[in-house]
């Protein structure tokens, strides 16, 4: 579970923890129809993220907490025309309060009230989703995740987030910040389905463990990254620091969960797979850094990576992961950029 500095974020292959919220948007009748495109308030990642102000404390859920230029308004998409946060690629089929319905498709909230949760998972997850559609998984590569994934906020009482697989959903905690509040936790919580959509049952092993975590915590900064060039958000704190919001209420500043800047090797492992995982991620990003300096960009690393990872066996060892991610990069973007990928993991102790 949620252990403070590490986050549990847990796959928990095939279990589903708690039912749907009697008079949830499942249980309700239809009332009218709304927009297949609305909009919606959102924050820009998380308030620390867009701000710089490692000072924002949680408050219990007081609006007065984060300020106004914390939101921005954002298309809502891909939506089912239900008036509820239903849609082709997220579906928020139960969360603590009254469900978020728009006849109009506007969906207005702030942090004070339960629906502005809602439409950031719903806003996030089918954002993460447009993100790997616009790196070719779906068309030129294959699909991942190819169809309504389920979000549950709010019905986790710890400060920890999960991912079931059997079916595909997300549960959002709500100790300290709630998890939905903050972007990278809701999609490094979709970087694990992700994994188990490319590789059912990957992550057991103890490699394969830290590789998840590394990848959810990664593609959670990633998307955000994505997100705020889109959108022209300003991205104001450290960018090799996920979750700086979340972690606001068990960490000093600056606020992260984990770092992709430890410096940390294998011959550092724990055993524990949050921490671990560090190694993992260091070299993620390493290369994402290399890929800007070589011309090729961090679309290029992120579709390379993400492309790779069918190739991962569901017990990987990091060396065999390494290598899988290696050849992927020699055989899509050429020797330069493969150079660069095997010397980066061997930075991390990680041989092949």
């Amino acid at each position: 579970m949620h252990i403070r500095r590490w986050l549990s974020l847990l796959v928990v292959p095939g279990v589903v923890a708690g039912l749907a919220v009697a008079g949830g948007p499942q249980s309700q009748a239809k009332p009218g129809g709304g927009p297949s495109t609305g909009s919606g308030l959102v924050f820009m990642v998380n308030p620390v993220q867009s701000s710089g102000d490692e000072s924002l404390t949680d408050q219990n859920d007081s609006a007065a907490a984060v300020p106004e230029s914390a939101y921005a308004s954002v298309p809502i998409r891909n939506l089912d025309g239900s008036g509820y946060l239903r849609g082709t690629w997220a579906t928020v089929d139960s969360a603590t309060g009254t469900p978020a319905y728009s006849s109009t498709g506007v969906y207005d909230y702030d942090r004070h009230q339960d629906q502005f949760e809602q439409v950031m998972g719903y806003f996030w997850v089918n954002q993460a989703q447009e993100y790997l559609q616009s790196l070719g998984f779906g068309s030129t590569l294959p699909p991942i995740l190819n169809s309504p994934f389920s979000v549950k906020i709010d019905q986790f009482g710890g400060d920890n987030s999960y991912e079931t697989t059997k079916p595909f959903r997300i549960r959002l905690g709500k100790g300290g910040v709630d998890d939905a509040e903050d972007a990278e936790v809701i999609v490094h919580e979709y970087g694990h389905a992700v994994h188990q959509s490319q590789v059912p049952g990957f992550g057991t092993s103890p490699d394969a463990g830290s590789i998840g975590e590394a990848f959810g915590d990664y593609f959670g900064v990633s998307v955000g990254l994505a997100a705020a060039q889109q959108y022209g958000w300003p991205v104001r704190a450290e960018q090799a620091c996920p979750m700086d919001w979340d972690s606001t209420s068990y960490t000093d500043a600056p606020h992260c969960i984990r770092r992709f800047d430890t410096g940390l090797t294998v011959a550092d492992r724990i055993g524990e797979v949050h921490f671990d995982g560090q190694i993992w991620s260091q070299a993620l990003w390493e290369i994402r850094l290399g890929y800007v300096r070589l011309g090729l960009g961090t679309k290029a690393w992120d579709t390379t990576l993400i492309a790779s990872q069918f190739g991962y066996a569901a017990d990987t060892s990091f060396a065999a992961a390494a290598r899988q991610t290696y050849d992927t990069a020699l055989a899509r973007d050429g020797r330069k950029a493969a150079d660069l990928v095997r010397q980066r993991f061997a930075a991390r102790g990680i041989s092949f």
